[in-house]
């Protein structure tokens, strides 16, 4: 009979668990970005922003691709 491993399980949860703020955080300084285009800071905030979406996505992969592995592997 097969068993989860449980570190494995952990760790997919902690990565979604990173992932989480930033697929909040990140479209909101997005648009915070747009709403304030004139401001000189626009492009260091628009990048910041576009990084915490592209971190979110990333994280999410990783742990759902670490809970796969956790509960499907041999």
């Amino acid at each position: 009979m097969k068993h989860t491993n449980k570190e494995t399980l952990a760790k997919g949860v902690r990565f979604l668990a990173g992932a989480l703020p930033l697929a909040f955080i990140g479209p909101a300084v997005v648009f915070s970005a747009f709403n304030n285009q004139d401001k000189p800071l626009y492009w260091f905030i628009l990048i910041l922003g576009i990084l915490a979406c592209a971190g979110a996505i990333y994280l999410m992969f990783r742990g759902i691709k670490t809970l796969m592995r956790a509960l499907f592997d041999d």
